[in-house]
Order: C-alpha cells, then structure tokens, then sequence
C-alpha cells in the first residue's frame, strides 16, 4: 500500500470512528451533522467526500464497521450454546466471558442498541440487516449442534431468534447498569451487575432444558 493509499485508508477510518463517537455520547447518528464528523476527524468538511457520498452512506457504513467485530463476539457467545448439559459453571463463566466483551464493545453495542430503531432509515436498514445475518449464522451453527438434531428447520430459526434477541437485551442492561452506578466499583454496582449475571445464567440454562423436551412434530400436531 502506497502511502497516499495508506493516508487516504486512515481519513477513512477516522471519518468513521469520529461518527461513531458522536453518536454515542447523547446523540442519535439521524442529529449529527457532515461537519461536526468531519470536525472531530479533525479534517475539513471536503475531505468527508473523497470517502463517502453523504451521512446516508456513512451510516450504512459505520454499521457495517460496527458490526464486523460484533459478528466475531456473537460467534464466540452460540459455541457457548453448544452443549445444554454443560455444569452450571460453565455456563456462568461464558455469560462473563460475553459480559466482558460487551465492556470492550461498548460504543459498538451502544450504537447498534440506539439505532435500531433510529431515524436514519439508512442505519436503521442496515442494522436489521445484520441482525438478520446474526440469526441465520446462529441458527446454521445451532442446527449442527446434538442438542438442536430433534428441531425442524424452522424451530431452529426461531430459537436463534430469540438467542440474538436476547444477547441484544442482555448487552442493553449490561451497558445500562455501567451508566446508572456512580462508582463502578462501589458494592452496590457490583451486586447489581453479579444480580445480572445469574438471572441470565439461569435464563439461558432454562432455555436449553426446554429445547432439550421440545417436540416440535407433536406441537405441529397439537396445533392442526
């Protein structure tokens, strides 16, 4: 890569980080305008279309910038739904494991959370775009899975569904308690956060007992 290549890849990426910052700090990415971004990149409004055509394009971007990262997190989260028969422990232990890295992702958590219902349309397009590719990778991954062999494809679907789902809400309290403790490392911030990490141990640990009794023909049966 030529250095122009290499400067040009680095406005690039501080064009996205700076709209990322922005719209995490209060705003929603629909009230942010071309120059405060290309103010906090610290490059004159200009260059802001050597890279992108307008705010529209941007969102659509960033969202996919957001989510690269995320997709990784999410892939390390469902290889912790692979066994249902797993000791209560290590179930705890991959909910931390997802936890901590919420903390390392918070501005991305926290964009995708706050947008998914934004007034961009481009972001908002985009984010349930990647939703959707969140829940057919989980559920491509689930159906390989023993625990999953006795569900139809459909029933698949509709558990990861719910587990994506989940992860989102989970990853909205978890954010949300950080923002509502004064001081993090106060006793009461910490029991509210261990609060919060065995009742979704225990959601989980629910979820996959009732998968593991779910009949899905004598449902389809019941339901005729």
């Amino acid at each position: 890569m030529s250095i122009r290549d290499e400067r040009k890849q680095q406005s690039r990426q501080a064009i996205l980080d700076a709209a990322l910052t922005l719209s995490t700090s209060g705003r929603s990415f629909s009230t942010i305008s071309l120059r405060e971004v290309a103010r906090e990149a610290g490059l004159v409004p200009t260059a802001f279309y050597r890279h992108f055509q307008d705010m529209e394009e941007l969102g659509s971007d960033l969202v996919d910038y957001v989510s690269i990262d995320l997709h990784h997190l999410l892939r390390s989260l469902r290889q912790g739904f692979q066994s249902q028969t797993d000791a209560p422990s290590k179930t705890r232990l991959r909910i931390e494991h997802f936890f901590h890295a919420v903390d390392l992702s918070a501005n991305r958590w926290q964009f995708l959370i706050g947008e998914r219902w934004g007034g961009s349309p481009a972001v908002r397009n985009g984010i349930a775009r990647e939703i959707r590719f969140f829940i057919e990778d989980l559920a491509q991954d689930l159906s390989q899975f023993a625990e999953f062999k006795h569900l139809t494809l459909t029933d698949t679907q509709i558990m990861a569904d719910v587990l994506i789902n989940l992860s989102f809400s989970w990853a909205m309290t978890w954010l949300g308690l950080r923002q509502t403790q004064t001081e993090s490392s106060s006793p009461e911030a910490e029991a509210a956060r261990e609060a919060y990490i065995q009742l979704t141990t225990r959601q989980t640990q629910l979820l996959f007992r009732g998968i593991s009794n779910w009949d899905s023909n004598t449902v389809a049966l019941k339901s005729e």
